[in-house]
């Protein structure tokens, strides 16, 4: 329910409750009955789940966001009767009951989350943080603004979605597959096989004779769509982020020598240390033991052994200083050269004395490397402040009616004219548009002529966008695309001829004749390959080859599509290797987890379906359908 901003919270809830969700609907569904959901009562009200109501109103505002975002996603706007040939209303009416089941849920358990743990989670959001790591209040303002929420609404949300985790994980807990379910996924997933095989390239085609104009006039007929012309849409864009309007070279030298020296960590890789520690119960023995070590009766290792010690319980590591916990002790060790051993140091939880085997120097790359760098950066920085300014200024000059390259030019901004993009991004010469992102195409073909348009967030700030033209998609003519009509006409026939000889090859080979003799018979060379695996194949195999051989028993010819349209290959299955089970190996554990998560989302589905049964989920079609098909009403 997040409209634009649940992608911005995706990184965690998304992972952990809201695919898993959308992923499991079709089965909560399955398993609830639709019959006994869909009920009518009321036009005000989609759907109610126990207290709670989601409004014509609420579901219309989601609806068209996801429109939205299924056109740029698609790169294509999504009109009202492909939605519902898509049955987008019931799939996410079927979303949002489930969340609202959940909701339910966390309330009746009387789960709570405090202002100050939201807002650490919304802290740690690295959608929220700036280049160098930090929470950025400014770009968390813009990004919940762009989406249309006020702090204290995105808090609540971000307090729900938690909310919603905390009950998905107590119910998925440690899942464990079976351990014949984990063999036979892994047996699938692993199992190896060889083949003999032979190649027939467009050489063993022999001649093909020119295309007759009436040949190639019935082929372009047939597969005249395949040189279908797209539409193309002409736009004018203006971009407001700070790369765009960053100015590095207002930036001095001495702002930039400044930001080096207090942030030189940045810059390259930090003095490290391996540091080891023997702690003691007092800091008397640690004085004693200090002592022994500084006459040379004992070295810091012999007296590491003597206590029972080895070298795992005294390790600490190669560190640098942050990473250290305990400050005085870092400290400590990092004023000590390399091989020596500290007096006693009174640490946070005992008395101890640190030895340094290894010093890594400090590495950092030097300022005249990386002013460029730190220049643009420092501008990007000062422009953050300028661009809710300019979003509001621009906002105002459309208001008065002025288009967005009139806007510009009042503004003093750079506007860019794009003449021709496709719904794939490329240009009328089948290139790519430069410097415009998929959803900014995605948007400009769920947009018109004449309409005005939101702008897009993006990299901390704004992109407008006019629809300036729009050139329908039309059948080329085939003088237009004769050369590539004749090309796809040759190669056609070369596939069918090379068909014939590894059918003719693979029939003698299952009449008895050997597979070496059929390949010798044909000219062609027979070669073997082995570890193919339904996930990860040989160089030079196909797709269509390894679901061939995979569907073959150990000894059967088949033949299948080569690496290209213009090659037929005939194999011969030779071996056939199962996997072994190691349960410790990392592929296993891969395979484990997977099937955990498969579980975790079917398990989940179930309880969404029980907790909407108990709570007496209804959905209301006529108002559903009032939403979908408004111009039916």
């Amino acid at each position: 329910m997040l409209r634009g901003m649940r992608q911005a919270s995706s990184n965690w809830l998304g992972r952990i409750v809201m695919a898993v969700i959308l992923g499991a609907i079709a089965v909560s569904f399955a398993i609830w009955g639709i019959a006994d959901i869909f009920r009518g009562f009321g036009r005000s009200t989609v759907a109610r789940i126990g207290s709670t109501e989601i409004t014509v109103e609420q579901f219309r505002r989601i609806y068209n966001d996801r429109l939205q975002q299924l056109g740029r996603e698609l790169r294509r706007p999504i009109t009202p009767d492909l939605a519902r040939a898509f049955r987008l209303e019931e799939q996410l009416i079927q979303q949002l009951v489930a969340e609202a089941s959940l909701d339910q849920r966390a309330r009746q358990l009387g789960l709570n989350l405090s202002d100050e743990e939201v807002a650490r989670e919304i802290m740690a959001d690295p959608n929220f943080k700036s280049p160098g790591g930090a929470f950025d209040p400014y770009r968390f303002q813009l990004i919940i603004r762009n989406a249309g929420y006020t702090e204290a609404a995105f808090t609540n949300e971000q307090r729900r979605l938690t909310m919603r985790r905390e009950v998905a994980e107590s119910i998925n807990g440690e899942l464990n597959p079976p351990k014949a379910m984990a063999d036979a996924y892994n047996r699938f997933d692993n199992e190896q096989r060889a083949i003999d095989y032979v190649v027939f390239d467009a050489s063993k085609a022999g001649d093909i004779p020119t295309a007759t104009p009436e040949e190639l006039a019935k082929y372009y007929d047939a597969h005249k769509a395949q040189y279908r012309a797209p539409e193309y849409r002409s736009a004018v864009v203006l971009s407001v982020t700070p790369a765009d309007i960053a100015k590095a070279a207002d930036v001095s030298d001495d702002d930039a020598r400044k930001f080096y020296e207090a942030n030189k960590a940045r810059f390259g890789q930090p003095e490290k240390r391996q540091v080891e520690q023997i702690a003691f119960p007092n800091a008397d023995e640690a004085a004693a033991a200090a002592a022994r070590i500084e006459k040379n009766e004992i070295t810091f290792e012999a007296l590491a052994k003597e206590r029972g010690l080895t070298d795992k319980d005294i390790d600490l590591g190669l560190l640098t200083k942050a990473a250290m916990v305990d400050t005085a002790i870092a400290d400590a060790a990092f004023a000590l050269a390399e091989g020596a051993t500290s007096a006693p140091v009174k640490g946070r939880f005992n008395t101890v004395l640190l030895h340094v085997s290894k010093i890594e120097p400090e590495q950092v790359k030097p300022f005249e490397e990386v002013s460029a760098d730190i220049k643009k950066a420092i501008a990007s920085d000062r422009a953050k402040a300028d661009i809710a300014t300019l979003h509001d200024s621009i906002e105002k000059e459309r208001d008065t009616g002025l288009k967005l390259s009139e806007v510009a030019a009042k503004l003093k901004l750079q506007a860019r004219t794009i003449d021709a993009i496709d719904p794939k991004g490329l240009d009328a010469n089948g290139q790519t548009v430069a410097g415009v992102p998929a959803e900014l195409v995605g948007n400009i073909y769920a947009s018109d002529v004449g309409v005005e348009n939101e702008p897009l967030q993006s990299g901390g700030g704004y992109i407008w966008f006019d629809v300036t033209g729009v050139k329908p998609a039309r059948d080329r003519t085939l003088d237009e695309v004769k050369a590539k009509v004749e090309e796809d006409w040759r190669n056609e026939q070369i596939a069918q001829r090379l068909k014939t000889k590894a059918t003719e090859m693979a029939d003698k080979v299952k009449a008895g004749t050997s597979f070496a003799d059929a390949a010798a018979a044909e000219g062609v060379a027979v070669r073997t390959t082995f570890g193919l695996k339904r996930s990860a194949n040989a160089p030079g195999t196909s797709p269509q080859l390894v679901q061939a051989v995979f569907a073959s028993a150990k000894g059967d010819v088949g033949q299948a599509v080569g690496a290209s349209a213009t090659e037929m290959i005939v194999f011969q299955l030779t071996d056939i290797a199962a996997p072994a089970a190691n349960a410790e190996s990392p592929d296993m554990k891969r395979i484990e987890d997977a099937m955990r998560r498969a579980l975790a989302e079917d398990l989940l589905s179930q309880y969404v379906a029980r907790l909407q049964t108990d709570y007496g989920a209804t959905i209301n079609m006529d108002a559903l359908r009032s939403v979908s098909s408004p111009t039916d009403q």
